[in-house]
């Protein structure tokens, strides 16, 4: 297994080296030179595989034995250890045709957990195997941030700087954060939106002198690390429908705003997972949904929802999706993020949308309409969904047929935005870990918008 970048400009990485890389040193995504193929004897076998055991199966089929079997195993047990759920990922029925795939039993509560323990355990592994600095640059739109913190604070060998949109992410997720008082996290709050801190990461990253000189690591989901631990779940989720007779038409609801958790499922299916439709929602930001209808990928005016992790206008992952819609062409891709750079649009030909129509359904769900889910399901069936999942499930009900199954993907626990499900009057009870955040000091740094401003304090704290 080997890895290569979108821009076709890097040559061919291992495991190890594609992680350590994370945004490829031509601007470009890394992704696996070859999808695995899997059988439907293989799904079969895998089928009855606990969570952990499957993760093992499918990280041994990108990681070619850089890391030995054995090892590779303590990191995933290490990893899933630490969830609240014995099933790590469990799913549970709303309805005939509805379930949700519960993502928030990890540490902070956010499906960003699942990825990042272990990403988090596999720096620390890289780091010791190889007596290596690592200095872990990331942005958040509110989960990824407290997660990724969460997965290497107090670890030898690491330092994490996460941006966050100043005032722009929910009291928890800020709370989660910012009350870490470990000498190897720096929070960086900064003025403007995610899509600027996110472009502040890329632009980093893209200067490869400064990224060396200061051993940068990437853990947003630029770093193909986070889309293959992603893409566990969805096998996870089909195989507990199937065993309950309910795989013959399983779709996927996938809340996004960056493409990386619709990417994993996107993977997974390329791989051989049999899913029906991936139904790709979002909410009144909603770039994505204007792509896969009309074919035109251009940022609007920014908008603030109760959905506040999805507000985001330009998807880091969406230049993955990009290279395989153009048969893996790199230079097409080159092209195009070129063209985006200097134009801030893209748009594809006929022939291409129809193939975008045929890989996902999308829906963009407004600000209400979120809310009004989140009030009837909890009217309906006692289950309190958050805002990001309600908008997964308000995107399955507008789109899905009789006759199939739907699985939303549950990004968040509902109380790390009880600001949006008071608007209702609906009373939740914290979780004791979350309810003792209220009573930490905080600690941040308030900085300005620009790469200069960022590299001070990185350079400092580095």
């Amino acid at each position: 297994m080997e890895y290569i970048s979108t821009r076709g400009k890097v040559e061919p990485l291992g495991f190890i080296d594609a992680i350590l890389m994370g945004l490829a040193n031509d601007g470009g995504l890394l992704v696996p030179k070859n999808i695995p193929q899997l059988s439907k004897e293989t799904l079969q076998k895998w089928q009855n595989l606990s969570y952990s055991e499957l993760a093992l199966e499918i990280f041994s089929l990108y990681v070619n034995n850089e890391i030995p079997r054995d090892e590779l195993k303590q990191l995933v047990d290490d990893s899933y250890a630490t969830f609240r759920d014995e099933a790590v990922t469990p799913v549970k029925r709303l309805n005939d045709g509805t379930y949700v795939l519960e993502l928030f039993h990890g540490p902070t509560f956010a499906f960003k957990d699942i990825a990042l323990q272990f990403l988090g355990n596999l720096y620390a592994y890289v780091s010791r195997k190889t007596n290596s600095i690592i200095h872990i640059l990331g942005a958040t739109s509110g989960d990824t941030g407290a997660s990724a913190i969460e997965g290497v604070r107090g670890k030898e060998g690491i330092r994490i700087c996460i941006l966050h949109p100043h005032q722009k992410v929910s009291q928890v997720q800020e709370l989660q954060m910012t009350t870490v008082d470990d000498a190897n996290v720096l929070n960086l709050s900064v003025e403007g939106t995610f899509d600027d801190c996110q472009r502040i990461i890329k632009e980093l990253f893209a200067d490869v002198e400064f990224k060396h000189r200061y051993h940068l690591r990437a853990i947003n989901s630029i770093n193909i690390a986070r889309i293959l631990a992603q893409t566990v779940y969805y096998f996870y989720a089909y195989f507990q429908l199937s065993k309950n007779n309910q795989a013959e038409k399983v779709n996927f609801s996938v809340p996004t705003g960056n493409f990386g958790d619709i990417f994993a499922g996107y993977l997974a299916q390329k791989m051989g997972l049999p899913i029906h439709k991936l139904i790709l929602a979002t909410n009144e930001n909603n770039i994505l949904e204007r792509f896969v209808q009309e074919g035109v990928y251009q940022p609007g005016a920014f908008r603030g929802t109760y959905s506040p992790s999805m507000d985001i206008q330009v998807a880091s992952n969406f230049e993955r999706y990009l290279f395989y819609l153009y048969g893996e062409d790199a230079e097409a891709v080159t092209a195009i993020m070129e063209q985006f750079k200097a134009e801030g649009r893209v748009v594809i030909p006929a022939d291409k949308l129809q193939v975008v129509q045929s890989d996902f359904a999308a829906y963009g769900v407004k600000n209400e309409e979120c809310l009004d889910t989140i009030s009837d399901y909890y009217e309906k069936y006692a289950y309190l969904l958050d805002p990001h999942t309600a908008c997964g499930v308000a995107a399955a009900d507008q789109i899905v047929a009789d006759g199939e199954v739907t699985v939303a993907l549950s990004t968040a626990h509902p109380a790390k935005f009880d600001e949006s499900i008071r608007l209702r009057n609906i009373k939740q009870t914290y979780p004791t870990q979350i309810q003792a955040l209220f009573d930490k000091p905080q600690f941040q740094t308030v900085v300005g918008g620009t790469n200069d401003e960022i590299k001070d304090q990185l350079v400092k704290f580095f």
